[in-house]
């Protein structure tokens, strides 16, 4: 079975190009491309895209999809529907259960559900110490076989050197990836914005943004020593930004990611106590929202995620340093991205690049590209459709995102998953 989506803009993040032309799907792969003309090849289903704009599908890190444990924030189902109704064709999911995923027997409990149930591509992150403690690490080879793509205790920091170089150290020897929360856990603990004039007017309790860099500075440190492989989940203030080029500088094998929170919010928004506005690490100041802006244009930051954190009423309807951390954002990561290619901070080439590309490279994966044999993961998008966003319509169990009654631009229409339409 083959199908031509024709008449699209094609938006390749690996050629970094955005021109009108056409896609050949065949069966689960990309079979051809090719620029508009009368060179199109026949088809068993020819789609007419009516000039809309055409990518690989999104491939998000950070994923929280809270099975087993908290099943009524969010399934694999409704997180699987939400994903591809916001492009997204591939979800890492976190560790951060109830129970932690920290054994093979969970992991694998975590992937059958998952294959059963979402409509998108899901792969599993594993915990990297057991119960997320800090203490000890959890068998890494063997949910490595199992089928872990990376391992992290996400927002619970290892303070305990000795045990985290050690993690590292074995990590490497089985050439896996780790992914770092960099927040100093002692200075952050209980914060809920960014130190500074407004979060003191506020009555905030606030973290200083050198929490992140000395974080960061403490992981660089240890992946001198380990030569392990490496990802920072979100770096979110300018201050962190010269640590991680110099580490890029020196050969170190490290990535680093940021949340569309952090590319298209600033602590301001903190203003009314919205709960919903509270994330981790806190939003930050105007300046270094640019900073991080200009980080993922130039390429110093790899990956933008959208670090879904489903949270239900009882646990945001609280005072605001009460109230749980996290937003959903599934549906919407790309149209908040698109709010960078709107006010021309990034082409949508490199808004790819980092929702798409470098995410699959890090991870190994053939997806995130236009090319000829890889997997037909595609989204077909409006980029200027306008509309208001209502949580109620969201598909997510938990509603609680930052963006309810938002103006935004930019719809998807059609999210295929292996050539099969999952969404449209």
């Amino acid at each position: 079975m083959k199908t031509l989506l024709t008449n699209v803009r094609l938006i390749d993040p690996e050629a970094q190009t955005d021109a009108p032309g056409w896609l050949l799907i065949d069966d689960a792969i990309i079979g051809a491309t090719g620029p508009t003309g009368p060179a199109e090849p026949t088809a068993d289903n020819v789609i007419d895209c009516g000039g809309k704009c055409l990518a690989p599908g999104i491939v998000d890190i950070g994923v929280k999809v809270c099975e087993p444990g908290e099943r009524h924030k969010e399934s694999y189902r409704s997180a699987g529907l939400a994903a591809a109704a916001g492009g997204i064709t591939t979800m890492i999911t976190r560790p951060d259960t109830l129970p932690a995923i920290d054994t093979p027997e969970v992991l694998e409990f975590v992937r059958r559900r998952a294959n059963e149930a979402a409509p998108v591509n899901v792969l599993p992150m594993a915990a990297l110490t057991k119960g997320r403690e800090g203490r000890e690490m959890t068998e890494i080879g063997f949910l490595l076989d199992a089928g872990a793509v990376g391992f992290t205790d996400c927002d619970r920091v290892i303070s305990d050197t000795k045990v985290f170089s050690r993690a590292l150290t074995y990590a490497r020897s089985l050439g896996a990836l780790v992914i770092s929360h960099v927040q100093e856990p002692i200075l952050s603990a209980g914060a809920s914005a960014t130190s500074g004039k407004f979060a003191s007017l506020r009555g905030l309790a606030a973290v200083t943004p050198m929490a992140e860099r000395m974080a960061l500075d403490r992981d660089i440190a240890l992946l001198e020593m380990t030569g392990a492989r490496y990802h920072a989940d979100q770096i979110t203030t300018a201050r962190a930004l010269p640590a991680l080029e110099r580490a890029k500088r020196n050969g170190l094998d490290i990535t680093a990611g940021t949340s569309i929170h952090h590319l298209t919010l600033n602590e301001l928004d903190l203003s009314d106590y919205r709960t919903f506005f509270k994330v981790k690490p806190p939003l930050r100041s105007e300046d270094d929202r640019f900073a991080t802006v200009d980080a993922v244009r130039s390429g110093l930051i790899d990956i933008i995620s959208s670090m879904h954190t489903p949270q239900d009423e009882e646990s945001k309807r609280l005072p605001f340093d009460e109230a749980a951390s996290g937003a959903v954002a599934l549906e919407t990561l790309l149209p908040a991205a698109l709010r960078l290619y709107h006010a021309d901070h990034l082409s949508l080439p490199q808004l790819f690049r980092a929702l798409a590309l470098n995410p699959a490279k890090r991870l190994g994966l053939s997806s995130g590209r236009l090319d000829p044999g890889a997997p037909a993961d595609l989204v077909l998008f409006d980029p200027d459709k306008p509309f208001v966003l209502d949580r109620f319509k969201l598909l997510s169990k938990s509603k609680n995102t930052p963006f309810d009654g938002a103006r935004m631009q930019g719809k998807v229409l059609a999210t295929f998953v292996g050539g099969e339409k999952v969404f449209g």
